[in-house]
């Protein structure tokens, strides 16, 4: 059974490309990806550093625009859109949790949470966003600042931010880069749950097969192109 045979697709690409640099130096990042996600699954983007896989995930949020090919993402065409419609479009689509956190170091867990889904005018950002640091585990730290909490829990925070607005996408790079073993799979155990939950596709780009074998399928890229495409 195909992805478009279980769900409509959350993410259908036709020979993506993305090429950097100039037009006298270009240097060809993505070779032609041809990729179809279902709405709900699961799926790691597995390869080394510099095979493309976060430059992908770049482009499938909207982030970086592709340099030719078809993309449609949450039922959006994000190859057509210029950068004022894509910010519209993954504006409640996609969620995003980094390696590196970004938590505004000014502002408390449930402001890190809650300002986002009020800068896009959602009415009850607050009341949302403590429920959803509660659902992580930090309903009674929704006053303190990034520096006073652990990595885990500013990791935590993170999903916190990015699941709240109930996005259809959840892409997280690297979610464990940045902690110990232990608080690593913490977190890779509650993305998973976050994204039952919520009903999510859950898109997760790692270098790290322990990590990638917890998703139902394996991406694996390799010098832009896609090497393999296994469902576990």
């Amino acid at each position: 059974m195909t992805p478009s045979d279980k769900a409509p697709a959350a993410i259908s690409a036709r020979n993506l490309t993305l090429t950097l640099g100039t037009p006298q130096a270009p240097v060809p990042i993505l070779k032609g990806i041809d990729l179809e996600i279902a709405g709900g699954e699961t799926v790691a983007l597995l390869g080394p550093s510099g095979s493309g896989k976060s430059s992908l995930m770049a482009v499938l949020t909207g982030l970086e625009r592709a340099s030719g090919g078809e993309l449609t993402v949450a039922g959006a065409d994000f190859g057509t859109m210029g950068e004022e419609a894509l910010a519209r479009a993954r504006r409640g689509r996609i969620g995003i949790v980094l390696q590196a956190f970004h938590l505004l170091p000014t502002m408390t867990a449930l402001e890190n949470v809650a300002t986002p889904m009020e800068l896009a005018g959602e009415a009850d950002a607050q009341p949302r966003a403590a429920a959803e640091l509660a659902a992580v585990g930090l309903g009674h730290r929704l006053d303190h600042y990034p520096q006073q909490l652990s990595g885990g829990e500013q990791q935590r925070v993170a999903i916190a931010r990015a699941t709240a607005p109930r996005p259809a996408l959840l892409f997280a790079d690297e979610p464990t880069g940045n902690l110990d073993g232990k608080t690593g799979q913490t977190i890779v155990d509650l993305l998973l749950e976050r994204r039952a939950e919520t009903g999510a596709t859950l898109i997760v780009i790692t270098h790290d097969a322990d990590l990638a074998a917890r998703c139902a399928r394996i991406v694996t890229l390799a010098d832009g192109v896609i090497a393999s495409d296994v469902t576990t």
